[in-house]
This record gives structure tokens, sequence and C-alpha cells, in this order.
């Protein structure tokens, strides 16, 4: 492969990423034109299932991914990603209801999987013999904290002219683009290993993470939690769990290899990914609504506060290529970083504050997730062996999506008991836009939610701390699989 093909390759896989991370974080600004066209009694219950249901999907998916990309190849299983995630795209933007926009939202979820996982793999086949593979990982890291923090904006922006379906039919020519330069531009060495897929083992992962998830928003709020479907679910959950750990340690091509979380570098690079992706996703989602609802910023310019977020992911990414920090400094200053930008937004939330004292939290926020994202993906990458390269890739997206998803969902469903506590009511935009005492009631639950995601990011900081830079391992000629010179 030439340079040039490289060189085309990359920039074809870093836009599939931000395409990807774009999706995950577009609605978050155009959540009140969303409600309002489909359902303005009752859609605020249910926004947190717009990302929930995206990330569920994208988790319950990944370890498919991991192991198909391992026995076929990433790329043609990276196209296939790229075009359901253009089908769920198209169905999102004709969706009638709020119900029919979560279930294709899921579809749409389900292709993003690949985007952001299966890229990661192409971009490390990409890299010129003997590079660093998880140097690309960490360049893809950096763009899609870019994405996660202009999605927003472009939201708003479709959102402001009364065209919040665009933010979905923006994607279909911009994924053509991607399919096309992909099928041409992109030589990848085809892998002639046929394996079997574990689907029992991703069946019993989906529904682990679909029990954890229903439990996080119905517990204590439809259900009591002592109730026959909260603790069905819960038992349902752990069976499932246990089930799935039984089932890695016997199958032949597990989807999670036991072998990956024995490795200590990748079991808490996985816990840290996990636990940043839960209140990332917190910060940014409900940042936005308590903008537009609690301040009342217009769903484009709610967007452009990430663009101070997105200012602090490039500065630090800058900072982190000359200073060139090892894993664990960098990802005690990232961590901390975070934490201190998400406790002071806690403070900053009151009605009378300074809307800069915000911008300014955004940018050590953003300064904070530099260090993080991508770092996390390095390390895996450089730890994992040749031959589970793909497996353990789409591992450390499997587990943020998990964060992601579970992320909203808890928090959401702490802001809606939190209000319904003091309010005695069901939170709805209009009922807090009419009664100052439903305003006060819905930015008291906005700082609760931001003090559990402030405590999150503090518990991965204790993980993070236990991890070091780790040499990637010289691939087995008994595993390492073969490849014929042609394209893939």
């Amino acid at each position: 492969m030439t340079k040039n093909q490289r060189r085309v390759g990359m920039v074809l896989c870093l836009f599939t990423i931000v395409l990807a991370i774009l999706d995950q974080n577009i609605v978050s600004s155009a959540i009140v034109p969303i409600v309002r066209d489909l359902d303005p009694v009752h859609g605020v219950e249910h926004v947190a299932w717009l990302v929930a249901a995206f990330a569920l999907a994208a988790t319950v998916v990944l370890p498919l991914y991991g192991r198909l990309t391992d026995a076929f190849g990433a790329k043609p299983v990276w196209l296939t990603a790229v075009g359901i995630f253009l089908v769920g795209s198209v169905l999102c933007g004709a969706a009638q209801s709020m119900g029919q926009l979560i279930a294709f939202r899921a579809i749409q979820g389900a292709g993003a999987g690949g985007l952001m996982s299966v890229t990661m793999v192409v971009i490390a086949n990409l890299a010129e013999p003997g590079a660093n593979r998880g140097r690309g990982g960490g360049m893809g890291g950096l763009f899609a904290g870019v994405g996660m923090a202009i999605g927003p904006f472009i939201g708003g922006l479709f959102a402001d002219h009364d065209n919040w379906r665009g933010i979905f039919y923006v994607n279909v020519p911009l994924g053509l683009v991607v399919i096309f330069g992909g099928l041409f531009a992109i030589r990848i060495p085809r892998v002639t290993r046929r394996t079997d897929l574990d689907l029992p083992g991703a069946a019993l992962a989906a529904a682990f993470a679909a029990s954890l998830l229903l439990v996080c928003e119905w517990g204590g709020q439809r259900y009591a939690w002592t109730s026959g479907p909260i603790l069905a679910m819960i038992t349902a959950g752990v069976a499932s769990l246990a089930l799935f750990a039984w089932r890695e340690s016997v199958a032949a091509h597990p989807v999670l290899p036991p072998s990956l979380l024995r490795d200590r570098t990748i079991r808490n690079s996985y816990i840290v990914q996990l636990l940043i992706g839960a209140a990332m996703i917190g910060a940014m989602l409900h940042l936005m609504l308590y903008l537009q609802v609690a301040r009342g910023v217009s769903a484009s310019d709610s967007g452009l506060y990430l663009a101070f977020m997105a200012a602090g992911l490039t500065a630090s990414g800058m900072l982190g290529e000359r200073l060139r920090l090892a894993t664990r400094p960098a990802l005690l200053v990232g961590t901390a970083c975070a934490a201190a930008a998400i406790g002071g937004v806690v403070l900053f939330v009151h009605l009378g504050t300074s809307l800069w004292a915000i911008r300014g939290a955004l940018v050590l926020l953003g300064i904070g997730f530099g260090q993080l994202i991508g770092r996390l993906i390095m390390v895996v990458q450089d730890a994992a062996p040749a031959h589970q390269l793909g497996v353990a890739t789409t591992g450390i997206r499997f587990f943020q999506s998990m964060g992601t998803a579970v992320g909203a969902a808890l928090l959401g469903s702490i802001l809606s008991r939190v209000y319904e506590a003091r309010s005695g009511g069901a939170m709805s935009s209009a009922a807090i836009a009419a009664h100052p005492e439903a305003m006060n009631d819905f930015v008291v639950g906005i700082e609760v939610v931001f003090a559990v995601a402030g405590a999150v990011v503090l518990l991965a900081m204790l993980f993070a701390a236990r991890l070091r830079d780790a040499a990637r391992p010289a691939p087995s000629s008994e595993s390492e699989p073969k490849a014929e010179p042609v394209a893939a």
C-alpha cells in the first residue's frame, strides 16, 4: 500500500469516527424541538432513551463486530456497519412518534457500534510497518472527542430552523462518500481464518445490558424497587452475567476472551472507559437540557457552548503530543481536570450564575477528556496480542457504550426522581417553564446529576492510578492469522 493510499484511508476512517460520534450526541441540543414535535406532553420523560437506545444497541453488537473483524477482516465488516448506520439514519428522519424514533435510534446505533470500533482496527491496519498501532487509535480518539463537542451545535442549527429531521438525513450523502471511498481507496490484506461466531455469548451480553438499563430506568420510578418486575430484571441481569462468564470460559471463539480480562492493563482500561463514558454523556446531555430549559438558550446557541469543550480537547491533544506524558500521569491529569470541571458545574448551575463560568468549566472538561479519549485505546491496542486486536479494540468500545447507555438512563432517572420528590408531579417542559418553584426543583435535580457524574469520574481516577504503559506483545506464530497480499 502506498503512502498516499494510507493517507486517504486514514482520512476516511477519521471522517467515519466523527460521523458516528456526531450522531451519538447530535440529538442532545435538538431535544426540545423533537419533544415539541413528537410528544409535547410526556416527551421529556423519554429524552434519556434517545441516547440510551443508541448506546445500548451499539453495546449489544460490539462483541460480534470484534469477532467478525478477527474472522473476516476489518474492511468488509466496516463497510457493512456503515450501511446499517445509513438505514437507521433514514428511518430516524422519517419517525412520527417518540417510540418510533427511539426504536430507529437503536437500529442506527447497531451500525454505529461498528463505525466507532471497527474503524479503529482499520486505522491500526493502515499504520506503516513497524509503527505503533495505538498512535492511530489516539488520533481517532481525539477526533471522536471533537465530534462529541460539535455534534450538539450541528443538531441545534437544524433544530432552530425547524428541521430536526435533517440531523439524520445529512448522514446519507456523507455515508455514501465513506462507502465508495472505502471500496476503492482502502487496501487491507484479506484474512483467511474462518471462525465460528459465539452467538450465545453475544445474546447473553445483550440480555445483561438490557436488564441493567431497564433497572436503572424503571427502578423507583415506574416500579418500586421491591416490586416483581424490578426484582425479575435484577435476577435476569445477574443470571445472564453469570451465564455469560461461563460461556466465555468454554467457548472456542468467545466474543470477549477471558484472557483479555486477566490482563491487568486491559481490565483496568475497560473499567476506566466504562466510568468515563457514563460521566461524559451525563455531563453533555444534561448540560444541554439545563441551558435550554432553565436558561432559555436556543438549541444552536446551547450547542455552541460545547465549542469551548472542543477547544479544551484540541489544546489537550496538542499539549499531550508535545509533553508525551506516560499513561498513568496523563490519565490522572485527565480524570482530575474532568472531576474539577464537573464539580464546578454543580456550583455554577444556579439561575443567577454567569454563563461564562459554565463555559470556563467546559474548557477544563475538554482538557481533562482530551487526556482520556484515545489514550485508553492506545493502551489496550499496545497490550493486546495481535491476533486479538479486533476483539480487544471493540471490547473497550463495548465498555464505553455500556457506560454511555447506563449513564444516560441512570442520570436521567436521577433527575426525574429528584424533581418528582420535590415537586410532587411528573416532569414536563411546560410545567417547568410555567412555575418558578418547578424551575428551582429542576435545577436542583441537575445539580444532583452533576454531583453523581463527578463522583463517577473520581472513581475512574482510582482505577487510572493502577495503569502503566504496556509494551505490545509479540505476535505468536501459532495464533497470528495468515494473510494474502490481496485487497479486501
